[in-house]
């Protein structure tokens, strides 16, 4: 295993490997930890929202950390690095080019499709203890790998895609997981001394310049234009506003119903 990983297992079936990481973490176990799964029976999103896939059809991970050597102000940078890191391994192992898989803000990987983009994976990050002596953060990923179009949910099809829809062939989750972890041991090192790659982070946005709809916690729509993100508080920018990601509870490039993510 690579030498940044103090622990790693690999799971058949559990409820959420987020949950696993928070139990280790609460344990004592160090950073970094890592628990992937073949299929997850309580896996969820931002807002509680739920993250469904069939057994073996997505990479399911999440990795735990003990940032003591981040300010809670940039802890959200984990959560980049984390996706800047398997937009990289997903583009390396579905060989396509690179920026074929863009960052749509706060939290999802995407494939851009004409006026809307197709969802690839989610991130989900939390966290306990931030600004005490032993904070802990748990960030999960859940990638559309080795999925055929065909398996996709009737409700989802018109809004995600895989890997395997990507690259034409069968995906092998475990080259997938081994050139991710290879792409994110410097970026987390980088965050230990303070060095954030924030100018790729911000190219990688599938939002700047876009027409966006920003729904609020009570289900409000609001159709603005992004203009991009602030590297220091990982903020959407709207003009001169800074959307944080607490204030909205999705955001969806503009665009039919069928096509938003």
């Amino acid at each position: 295993m690579p030498p940044f990983l103090a622990h790693r297992e690999h799971f058949a079936s559990v409820g959420s490997t987020n949950d696993v990481v928070r139990d280790w973490l609460a344990a004592g176990v160090p950073e970094v930890c890592l628990a992937t799964a073949d299929a997850q029976t309580a896996g969820r999103g931002r807002e509680g929202r739920s993250w469904v896939a069939p057994a073996g059809g997505a990479v399911l991970a999440s990795l735990g950390f003990r940032p003591r050597w981040l300010s809670p102000e940039q802890v959200w940078q984990l959560a980049a690095v984390v996706s800047l890191a398997m937009a990289r391994a997903a583009e390396d192992v579905a060989s396509v080019p690179a920026g074929t898989v863009s960052l749509k803000w706060p939290n999802d990987l995407v494939v851009t499709s004409g006026p809307g983009a197709l969802k690839l994976a989610g991130v989900l990050g939390e966290s306990d203890g931030l600004g005490t002596a032993d904070p802990r953060v748990v960030v999960g990923i859940g990638v559309n790998g080795d999925w055929a179009a065909a398996d996709f949910p009737g409700e989802l099809a018109g809004s995600m895609t895989s890997l395997r829809e990507l690259a034409g062939i069968a995906i092998d989750h475990e080259a997938l997981l081994d050139v991710f972890l290879a792409e994110l041991e410097p970026a987390v090192d980088g965050l230990r001394s303070g060095e954030f790659d924030g100018e790729t982070w911000a190219a990688r946005q599938a939002t700047t310049g876009r027409e966006i709809d920003l729904i609020a916690p009570d289900g409000s729509r609001t159709t603005v234009r992004a203009t991009g993100v602030d590297r220091m508080s990982g903020a959407l920018l709207v003009g001169d506003r800074k959307v944080l990601v607490g204030e909205v509870e999705h955001v969806r490039l503009s665009a039919p119903d069928r096509m938003a993510v």
